[in-house]
């Protein structure tokens, strides 16, 4: 019975984990700590019951809010960051006028 809930609690940890912004630290914390939370408590249940579930979900919460947090990477930057296209014709030479009888 404890290896089934701990197996389920596990599989949706896993699940959730795809449902987080890999780019915002503030997810990345929460997701951390939730997975942690979730897996620490499944092994904490398996290895000592339930008080034992309960230091392990404290501990893999915090573990997995630190390594949630310090393992985001940096935002890409906007597209075209700092360009912008010149407006149409902006490249094209000026057309020159020859006057009839001169060479230019």
């Amino acid at each position: 019975m404890q290896k089934t809930t701990a197996a389920l609690l596990l599989g949706v940890a896993l699940l959730a984990a795809g449902c987080t912004n890999p780019n915002d630290p503030t997810q990345r914390t929460l997701g951390g700590a939730a997975i942690g939370g979730a897996g620490g408590a499944a092994l904490g249940a398996i290895a000592g019951g339930g008080r034992g579930a309960l230091i392990g979900g404290v501990v893999g919460a915090g573990v997995g809010a630190v390594a949630g947090h310090a393992t985001t990477p940096q935002q890409p930057p906007p597209q075209n960051y700092g360009y912008q296209q010149p407006p149409p014709g902006y490249y094209q030479q000026p057309q020159q006028r020859c006057i009839p009888g001169k060479t230019c």
